[in-house]
């Protein structure tokens, strides 16, 4: 007697970390607040936070001292570096020397302000200074390098911007508690850091003076005095961009996957028995696919790019033009290695002669439904070719048909499984170099790379051309406007394949550096187009990690292939099939 699997499998419970399911989170997203006293309570500090200027002397108790210093502690910071250092005053001398500095400075202020304004602020009290039992100057430790910080090489500043999220604990905390807070800042700060012995590269935040409040202000103390108003909330929330004169950018026509669908994917994937994220990069990808096709996707198709480039009159391949036609014949026959990879991962094939002399010596299958007169008349629009040097790669109406026609297969593709780009053209590294460092404001000599089987000497003539293309280009930034002279008919078909597919919800799969920068041609024309994008591998193109990293896609493979005709992404898209099956067949709990 055989076992029977039950239909339901009991969810593993954590032992640490995170008990909840996602089925419970999703059966009552509200269930994280806290009771309506507790958030009551909680609105009511916030409501009656007050910048204190006069205080009691009476010493404040070291066990309510730690209970705001740990609140200040658990705040928020940028990469959990917790960068805070609090520095807390006792000494008398210390806090007489501060309350001088402060006074000078807002001296020093008032008399740059007209004359009504500089009078309340020499009203201002800095008293709290001496008075309040304590003082607490909250240091920015910023020794660490900002590239060290996760977030904090994009936004250096975020060390700075933790510390003031530490502040606000503290003061809150310090409501709470009914001590008073006021925050100075009227320091010259090398002045304070140095008083206070700080090294190098440690900063202020300024003087908080913490204690018993003298004062129960109902309202904040400027406002009171009249120094400004609180604005109105309508005021201060903007909606999507800041108001102005400037343009609005083109709508996109397509959208990445609504909130819902994303995370209806990883609801999904929480119900199966086995750890979160336990395939890795492969579980990121497939929560991508199933938020774009919730209903999955079985088998597809390799679309695989080809044509000539005039480029190569500059010696900038390793190999003879006539190369591309055989590829592409041995495609049409299901013999290139992207045929057999494709073959391999379940996946039919389609070649698109984008221009490849001489004429194909190996019948080549029609592609269906009319998309070959298509294709057809587009290379026929595009029949004149530059040499990215001397002239555009394509005119702007052949540029423009070779993406229309590609946008046809990707619309006919998208809803027969994943889309799996491929190229072949001799001497296509090149513009694909180009028209990287154009997209990415790059240079040449971080795009430009060997290619297949160059040599140091043959770089230098790539990178020559590379900078010619860009200098005619001077600047200009459109993806169609790219194509057209820096790139060439594999590209722009390629990139009208990603589009079409992705308006009609389809997977696309990339390769290497030719189809990346296609796909972000087509990201620059609709920047919703990324959501349906998969990196198939990363190949060994200088730049193919810079376009892969301005995608936001981390690769499935990085196994340094040299090989294009879509072979890398075929060997991902059979990674990818794979998974969708082991999401559908593998045990779910309840």
């Amino acid at each position: 007697m055989s076992r029977l699997e039950p239909s339901r499998w009991t969810r593993p419970i954590p032992l640490i970390g995170d008990p909840s399911a996602a089925s419970e989170r999703a059966s009552d997203p509200a269930a994280w607040a806290f009771d309506p006293a507790e958030r009551a309570a909680f609105y009511e500090i916030v409501g009656a936070r007050r910048d204190i200027r006069r205080f009691r002397p009476d010493p404040v108790p070291e066990e309510v001292l730690r209970r705001v210093l740990e609140a200040a502690h658990a705040a928020p910071s940028v990469g959990h570096s917790q960068p805070w250092r609090f520095l807390v005053v006792r000494d008398g001398s210390l806090r007489d020397a501060a309350a001088l500095m402060a006074e000078r400075e807002k001296l020093a202020q008032a008399d740059l302000l007209e004359e009504e304004r500089a009078r309340r602020l020499r009203d201002l009290s800095l008293e709290g200074i001496r008075a309040a039992p304590l003082g607490v100057v909250v240091c920015c430790d910023r020794r660490t390098p900002a590239a060290g910080v996760l977030g904090r090489a994009t936004f250096p500043d975020a060390d700075v911007w933790s510390c003031a999220c530490a502040i606000q604990n503290l003061w809150l905390a310090a409501r709470a508690e009914g001590l008073g807070m006021g925050w100075v800042t009227l320091f010259p700060p090398e002045e304070l850091a140095a008083l206070l012995g700080l090294p190098e590269g440690v900063v202020t935040l300024g003087w908080l003076c913490l204690g018993w409040p003298d004062e129960r202000p109902p309202e904040p103390g400027l406002q009171r005095r009249g120094w400004s108003s609180r604005l109105p909330l309508e005021e201060v929330v903007l909606t999507d961009r800041w108001p102005g004169d400037e343009p609005a950018p083109p709508p996109s026509h397509l959208a990445a996957p609504p909130p819902p669908a994303v995370v209806a994917a990883r609801d999904d994937a929480d119900e199966l028995l086995t750890v979160p994220s336990s395939l890795g990069v492969l579980d990121t990808v497939l929560d991508r696919i199933l938020a774009v096709r919730p209903e999955g996707v079985d088998g597809g198709h390799l679309v695989l790019a080809a044509c000539d480039h005039p480029v190569t009159r500059h010696s900038v391949s390793a190999y003879p033009v006539s190369v591309t036609r055989q590829i592409l014949d041995a495609t049409s026959a299901g013999t290139s290695q992207g045929a057999v990879a494709a073959r391999a991962a379940g996946l039919g094939v389609l070649a698109l002669d984008g221009g490849v002399l001489p004429p194909e010596s190996v019948p080549r299958p029609p592609l269906p439904d009319g998309l070959e007169e298509l294709v057809t008349r587009a290379v026929r629009t595009a029949s004149r070719r530059g040499d990215l040097v001397e002239e555009d790669a394509l005119t702007g109406e052949g540029a423009h048909a070779l993406v229309e026609a590609g946008r046809a297969v990707g619309v006919w593709a998208a809803p027969r499984g994943l889309v799996v780009l491929g190229e072949a053209g001799i001497g296509n590294t090149t513009p694909a170099a180009a028209l990287a460092s154009a997209l990415l404001d790059a240079p040449a000599r971080e795009t430009v790379g060997l290619g297949a089987g160059a040599d140091s000497a043959m770089v230098g003539r790539k990178q020559r051309v590379v900078e010619r293309a860009l200098a005619r280009l001077d600047g200009r930034r459109d993806p169609l406007e790219v194509l057209a002279v820096a790139g060439g008919a594999e590209f722009a078909l390629l990139t009208g394949v990603v589009l079409g597919a992705a308006e009609h919800r389809g997977v696309v799969v990339l390769d290497g550096l030719a189809t990346s920068v296609a796909a972000l041609a087509a990201v620059r024309m609709s920047a919703g187009v990324a959501a349906h994008l998969v990196a198939g591998q990363r190949s060994r193109e200088r730049g193919h990690a810079l376009v892969l990293r301005s995608l936001g896609l981390e690769p499935l493979l990085d196994l340094r292939l040299r090989a294009g005709e879509g072979a890398g992404a075929c060997l991902a898209a059979g990674m990818v099939l794979d998974g969708l099956r082991i999401r559908r067949e593998m045990a779910r709990t309840s």
